[in-house]
């Protein structure tokens, strides 16, 4: 229906450099230089409390927000080639903020606040044109977690448990003429395919949004299972309905020979597993995706996925991956108009939804997809 090329390309290339400057203080440096442009990821001072307060560390800098477990665990250790659409389209990343965390024997907790995203060129501009030109406030995001862990540090089975809460206002990391406007949007699962089928466009009369997050998640020697629920709201001016998007995955994973699912406590996430055989190990992951990005008259579209992954550990350092994917969008799903999304009556392909003669269930550009990824990390 929309021609979508092959391809291959560098996901990523990451230069990390982390120091312990005394017993309490920390740094870190993270840059990203995939496919020859420079990104900023981490840029972090921390300090670890001691004695009472031990388990108490507090940082400032640029980093991700403490919200979901799928965007703040370390892409090294993802169990798919690539996060769930709805993680990426409403989970908050990097920015630059402050925030202190507390890891209890049982549980874990994390809040701060959040203002722009600091990432390269363009978005630097943006910031800069918007504070010269207008004189506009960059805007904050109030951010904060709760996880249960019953079990402790227990190694071999346990159980995560959480909530997350974020208020959210317009920021200025966006160019001058979208301020105050909100737009959601996802790539469907592949940095290959450049299409956005999923895109609300610009949603005028933006006041501050509201997402929260609920995440479920265990593991047991070998299994582990992981799904997230994440709700956003938009709240409008001019007494405008509120807006609600949102989305939830589900995954499980399963190392065929004998391995150990890590669970890192103190992250409140999963680490790359431990090997069963001296020559590595293979986990099979299995995981079903939705998002919906269609309420009020706003039509982004909605879309859901069935991925299969075959994961092979060779080392430490060495992850081989494969996926199997199969999308499904819906009508709306037409990435803002330039994408195909059925057949009119008279048969020929349309990208305008109310056009389409296809029934409930059959319109919408659906397909699979194949991808291979070579990991090192050292």
């Amino acid at each position: 229906m929309n021609p979508i090329g092959d391809g291959f390309s560098i996901r990523r290339a990451r230069f990390a450099v982390k120091a312990n400057l005394t017993k309490n203080w920390s740094a870190e440096l993270d840059l990203n230089v995939s496919n020859g442009a420079l990104e900023l990821e981490d840029a972090i001072i921390q300090y670890n409390f001691t004695n009472f307060l031990k388990g108490l560390n507090t940082r400032v800098g640029n980093f991700k927000e403490q919200f979901s477990m799928a965007q703040t665990s370390s892409s090294r250790y993802l169990n798919f080639m690539e996060r769930p659409m709805m993680v990426n389209a409403f989970a908050p990343s990097r920015h630059l903020g402050w925030d202190a965390t507390y890891n209890g024997s049982f549980f874990l907790a994390a809040g701060g606040i959040f203002f722009q995203e600091v990432k390269d060129l363009e978005t630097l501009t943006f910031v800069e044109d918007n504070n010269k030109d207008f004189g506009r406030d960059q805007g904050y995001s109030l951010t904060g977690k709760f996880v249960l862990q019953p079990f402790g540090n227990n190694q071999n089975y346990g159980i995560h448990a959480a909530y997350a809460y974020s208020y959210r206002t317009p920021k200025t990391s966006v160019a001058p003429g979208e301020y105050g406007m909100a737009r959601y949007s996802t790539r469907s699962l592949s940095s290959i395919n450049r299409k956005k089928y999923l895109d609300t466009d610009l949603i005028p009369k933006f006041d501050h949004e509201v997402r929260s997050n609920i995440e479920f998640a265990g593991v047991y020697h070998g299994f582990g299972f992981q799904s997230e629920m994440i709700n956003t709201k938009i709240f409008r001016k001019d007494n405008l309905e509120k807006l609600n998007f949102g989305g939830f995955y589900t995954q499980v994973t399963y190392l065929l020979f004998g391995g150990k699912q890590l669970y890192d406590k103190a992250q409140g996430e999963f680490n790359q597993p431990g090997r069963g055989k001296k020559w590595g190990d293979v986990e099979l992951a299995l995981r079903y995706d939705f998002i919906n990005l269609n309420d009020k008259g706003i039509t982004g579209g909605s879309a859901e996925d069935y991925t299969a992954g075959l994961n092979f550990y060779a080392s430490k350092n060495f992850k081989l991956q494969i996926n199997y994917s199969y999308l499904n969008h819906d009508r709306y799903a037409n990435g803002k108009g330039k994408l195909f999304v059925g057949y009119d009556v008279e048969g020929k392909l349309t990208k305008i939804p109310s056009k389409v003669a296809d029934p409930t269930g059959k319109s919408g550009h659906d397909y699979s997809q194949l991808g291979i990824r070579c990991e090192l990390t050292f």
